[in-house]
């Protein structure tokens, strides 16, 4: 179940940066400014966060068969990027499929957690840090495509993306519930109210918010980071593709980081590892500007340590929460914490170009570090607290 699981969850989640990896491409065709186009992914994250916040008010992901919501929802947001490949000709349509797709990608994300929560009690951290593993090389799926041929291809890309959800609803159907899922729950209108005034899972989503302030931002202009930053180097390995093949594996290389992590954190603390993994992260967006420019044999290296620090913590929140929250509406805690996560990156999104056009892209990351330092903090905190012996059998 957790592979097949995985496999739907990475080929669902090519939707989310399907328009972002041709963005450059769509932006000479529609005339788009840097800023304009990163609406391209600012609607995904509007419409998810709307999607979420719905089925969080709703209780959907504990109200609906999950797999049928995730199947449903796979299959919405690959028709809306299909509709985006092919016929498409303006941008404000555009950014109107893409906040469809962002709702979509709300019944599949949060519910494959829970999916999964439903067959681990123990060694639960690893399985979910595997699910989130999976949704990050899916996610990095688009620029693997586009590096393969999909260059100056940018409806090849889409289509490819809009194929690979198709698939990962198929898929879906055939993960049956575990033994640990709670029964379907009724309608509770005070579920969402319970959740956020509980002070253990109040930290755990904090340490969530700032591993977000940080993530999508970098996710999304990494890849003009670095195509920027491969021009200004001297060295003949700097080239399109190259840049194009280092922002796949930046992103994707953060699969093996949520996996290794998830192993980690069911041996050592979820605390620990996920304050580990903020600071790393934290201080790479400071270090950014000092490599920017230099050799590929130089940047590619520290980005791939960057990608794998990243995305490591990521399972390791929503597993606590998984651990902290009333398991009969896990759904909606989980859903609730995505939600307002991704909330926060609609503002990281649209400062960080806002930045680069001040102090150029080589320090445009650097104001992302309060959001790794913030999480650290809410970590160390929730390690201190006697609830905090929930958390991976006790170790916190």
């Amino acid at each position: 179940m957790l592979a097949v699981l995985s496999l739907a969850e990475l080929f669902a989640m090519s939707l989310w940066f399907s328009a972002s990896a041709v963005a450059p491409q769509l932006a000479v065709v529609w005339g788009l400014s840097a800023t304009q186009a990163a609406w391209l992914t600012t609607a995904v994250q509007f419409g998810f966060v709307a999607g979420a916040l719905v089925s969080a008010a709703l209780t959907l992901s504990d109200v609906i068969p999950t797999r049928y919501l995730f199947a449903a929802s796979a299959l919405v947001g690959a028709g809306a990027t299909l509709a985006l490949a092919t016929v498409v000709q303006s941008a404000f349509v555009a950014v109107g499929l893409r906040f469809v797709t962002g709702v979509a990608l709300a019944g599949v994300y949060p519910p494959g957690m829970k999916l999964i929560a439903g067959w681990f009690r123990r060694g639960r951290g690893l399985a979910i840090g595997t699910l989130i593993g999976a949704l990050t090389i899916g996610t990095a799926l688009p620029h693997l495509l586009r590096a393969l041929g999909g260059i100056d291809q940018p409806r090849l890309v889409l289509i490819g993306a809009a194929g690979f959800a198709t698939l990962s609803a198929l898929l879906v159907l055939l993960v049956r519930p575990g033994p640990y899922q709670s029964p379907a729950a009724p309608f509770d209108p005070g579920a969402v109210r319970r959740i956020l005034g509980d002070r253990p899972t109040l930290l755990a989503n904090l340490g969530y918010f700032g591993h977000m302030w940080e993530l999508y931002a970098v996710w999304t202009w990494i890849p003009l980071f670095l195509t920027i930053s491969y021009e200004a180097s001297e060295s003949p390995l700097a080239t399109p593709t190259a840049a194009a093949l280092t922002a796949f594996g930046t992103i994707a290389i953060g699969g093996l980081g949520a996996l290794v992590a998830g192993r980690a954190a069911d041996r050592w603390g979820r605390t620990t590892i996920t304050a580990a993994s903020l600071v790393i992260s934290g201080t790479a967006c400071l270090l950014a500007g000092v490599v920017f420019g230099a050799s590929p044999l130089i940047v590619t290296p520290f980005v791939l340590v960057w990608g794998f620090a990243i995305v490591a913590d990521s399972a390791q929140f929503s597993t606590a929460v998984s651990e902290l929250a009333d398991p009969s509406y896990m759904g909606t805690a989980l859903t609730l914490q995505t939600a307002l996560g991704f909330f926060l990156t609609v503002f990281t999104i649209q400062l960080t170009p806002i930045i680069a056009e001040v102090v150029g892209w080589q320090w445009a990351f650097a104001p992302l570090i309060v959001g790794p330092a913030v999480g650290t903090l809410a970590m160390l905190r929730l390690r201190r607290i006697p609830a905090a012996t929930k958390l991976a059998g006790g170790r916190g």
